[in-house]
């Protein structure tokens, strides 16, 4: 019996024309796996496009609610946001993703894995690290790196090579933006966005919903029920998360909410630009935040925000499956204990307003908040701890003046 490899299958261009790529080149029994993590109809047909292409085997599955229970769910528990902007829908996917491949070729006794990742992007990083940690005896085939025997350079090449391998293409041979798409989020990348001095055409680009400009001209009220950090209703409607995921992203997107283009900076080293959308996404961290502010005191809410950085760039670097990874999520878990509550806003034009927010966890007094005077709070108390807080400016301000008059 031939060696079987294991390919994370997209059905896309490079991943069909890798099928008889590794045939040819390493003899192998080519397995196809499809992880649907959310990309709607680009999963239909796949099973019927694999085997036609030459895999003896193609395996297509459904991890949408895995994906949203264990990966976005503590992504938002942490606020994990990289360089400010991006809200890791593509990094979230990947550890998730390679976990299954692992699962996959455990099953079907592989001795390898390939993806089709390229030697410049971030997945190479991410699936690659994600294999290693799981199944650190698995070999990894990244044919875009192998340029010895992977000798296509561009899209026109690998049509031909297809064409030359009596492969029918259901591609158009038009250029078209480098997409990737889950229920978190989709990204652009490529054409004319590879310039950051262009505007980009969001008439042609935007997949999930409108700009600003032509959303409605009249907003819309929607609350979230939290539970321990976790959206667990809409409008009072209770539901899984996918769904509130699904239903989050059907109101943003129709608000124009989630649009972001961002010029970030990748785990190999080069800057790239690219377009997101997360109009779901930014609607329910925005959400989470509001509540957030009501129940967390502020040393933790302080730590929690260093933490969250950090967690954002352990997810956009690939590296779940660490020690680190899982110690600051069990922080991030201790800190939702009491994140319950509904946070009620409005959407208009690409924006989220605040329309209330309540909790039974509420940190927030307002009779302490207030300006009268309350049985918990005399104004009187503020003098000293004024003088001690201030101490050090005060012994430092003294020092200086008693240097400047030796000086004169």
């Amino acid at each position: 019996m031939k060696e079987k490899v294991v390919l994370a299958y997209s059905g896309g261009l490079d991943t069909t024309a890798i099928i008889p790529w590794l045939k040819e080149h390493f003899d192998y029994d080519v397995v196809c796996c499809c992880i649907d993590v959310g990309q709607g109809s680009e999963t239909d047909g796949l099973e019927e496009r694999a085997l036609s292409t030459g895999a003896s085997k193609c395996y297509i599955l459904d991890v949408i609610d895995e994906f949203a229970d264990e990966y976005i769910a503590p992504c938002v528990q942490a606020d994990a946001v990289y360089e400010n902007k991006y809200l890791l829908g593509t990094s979230m996917a990947r550890p998730l993703i390679a976990k299954k491949l692992v699962e996959v070729a455990r099953k079907e006794g592989a001795v390898a894995i390939c993806h089709g990742a390229t030697g410049k992007g971030n997945d190479q990083v991410r699936f690659e690290l994600g294999i290693k940690a799981l199944a650190p005896d698995l070999k990894i085939i990244a044919p875009w790196r192998m340029t010895n025997v992977w000798t296509m350079k561009s899209r026109e090449e690998e049509m031909e090579y297809c064409r030359q391998h009596g492969i029918h293409l259901p591609f158009s041979t038009e250029s078209s933006y480098s997409r990737d798409r889950n229920l978190w989020h989709i990204s652009h990348e490529g054409l004319d966005l590879e310039d950051p001095a262009n505007v980009p055409d969001y008439s042609h680009l935007l997949v999930l919903g409108v700009t600003p400009e032509q959303a409605p001209d009249e907003d819309e009220a929607v609350s979230i029920t939290f539970e321990k950090g976790v959206a667990t209703a809409i409008n009072g409607e209770k539901m899984k998360l996918s769904d509130i995921i699904r239903k989050l992203n059907e109101l943003g997107g129709k608000h124009g909410i989630g649009i972001a283009d961002i010029v970030e900076n990748r785990v190999v080293g080069m800057k790239s630009r690219g377009v997101y959308e997360t109009p779901g996404g930014t609607i329910l961290m925005e959400a989470h935040r509001q509540l957030e502010e009501l129940i967390l005191d502020r040393d933790t809410f302080e730590v929690k925000k260093a933490l969250g950085s950090k967690f954002a760039s352990i997810v956009y670097e690939g590296k779940w499956f660490t020690p680190l990874r899982e110690a600051i999520q069990a922080f991030m878990e201790s800190t939702q204990q009491y994140v319950t509550g509904e946070v009620k806003f409005r959407l208009y034009k690409g924006n989220i307003i605040k329309a209330g927010t309540t909790s039974p966890y509420s940190m927030y007094s307002e009779t302490l908040a207030s300006f009268t005077t309350g049985d918990l709070y005399n104004h009187h108390d503020a003098e000293g701890f004024i003088n001690l807080f201030g101490l050090p400016l005060k012994v430092r301000a003294l020092r200086m003046a008693s240097l400047e008059k030796k000086e004169d």
